[in-house]
């Protein structure tokens, strides 16, 4: 004989706890960083610090490098790093170009993180992790940090890295030493410096000077200052003696990666909504196999001789 359920089933009830956690972890994320909502577009402050790197004058030297490191407290402070990664937060990239009469030479390229007037990685960050203050640098918060890895995705530059070994997961990437300007000081890897190569003040200031630099040498230069309008502006700046394409700089536009970003992250509530859905399913499926298994078993068992009811 079958038994009527008047009350709600434990489908329709897990269904519901299924959308109501989706909504509940979008509506969270929407609070905690309404760059999900709103592009990212606003004031830029003019008198935001920069970096402006002459790869003219570089050697290759890594003081700036291992000067970021020690001044991050990174493992393996005397290792030179060949990448971006949790333990180097910036690293001198060489690269073989010919020059115009066949010669191979070298280019010393300092690789790190752009600080985007408008970053893609605080855009695509679903809990506000990251965000980029007024005075120039992008700040993580490793304390509201989830671990989604978005930023990741989202950056054009491949900066965010991933500690895969921790438990928690955390993002790691260079903040500009904001510890460091908090006391007057500039970026560690501008104070190792020992060839010029290096420059940090106003992003306007520095802006003016590489214009000079480039009128005032002709053939030194490419006339190309990468970061001047890239994906709507970078904080650090690169001049050039050969095109930034033969270095590796991805060739980008000048609008904000924020929109694309953004564009994606408008697409959560659909996905988490078919994630919940799918899970439910997935839990109501393996529940219902159990079940029949069971009514199964039993049947069989109250068939045997003997067999108590």
């Amino acid at each position: 004989m079958k038994t009527t359920h008047t009350e709600p089933s434990r489908r329709d009830l897990l269904k519901g706890m299924g959308c109501g956690i989706a909504t509940l972890m979008l509506s969270t994320a929407l609070a905690a960083n309404p760059s999900l909502v709103e592009a990212s577009s606003g004031v830029v402050n003019e008198k935001a610090w920069g970096l402006l790197v002459d790869l003219t004058r570089c050697t290759g030297c890594q003081s700036c490098a291992l000067a970021c490191k020690d001044a991050n407290d990174r493992p393996h402070p005397k290792r030179t790093p060949i990448a971006l990664d949790t333990d180097a937060y910036s690293f001198v990239d060489e690269r073989r170009i010919e020059n115009p009469v066949g010669q191979v030479e070298s280019v010393y390229v300092k690789r790190q993180c752009m600080h985007c007037l408008h970053p893609a990685c605080v855009s695509a960050c679903t809990v506000g992790a990251l965000r980029k203050t007024a005075e120039g640098p992008v700040v993580y918060d490793a304390e509201k940090c989830i671990g989604c890895r978005y930023c990741q995705y989202a950056c054009p530059f491949g900066v965010p890295t991933y500690e895969w070994e921790n438990p928690l997961g955390l993002i790691h990437k260079c903040q500009m030493c904001t510890s460091r300007l908090d006391e007057d000081e500039s970026p560690a890897c501008v104070a190792a410096c020992p060839n010029g190569a290096l420059r940090f003040g106003p992003r306007q200031q520095l802006l003016a000077q590489a214009r000079a630099q480039i009128a005032s040498n002709s053939g030194r230069y490419v006339e190309h200052i990468y970061g001047e309008h890239e994906v709507g502006g970078t904080s650090v700046l690169y001049l050039s003696p050969v095109p930034f394409s033969a270095l590796g700089f991805p060739a980008l536009g000048e609008d904000p990666n924020p929109r694309y970003a953004e564009a994606v992250m408008r697409q959560t509530p659909a996905i988490a909504l078919t994630v919940a859905s799918v899970v439910t399913a997935l839990h109501l499926f393996m529940q219902r196999r159990q079940q029949v298994k069971g009514e199964a078993t039993l049947h069989i068992a109250t068939q045997k001789p003997g067999a108590e009811l």
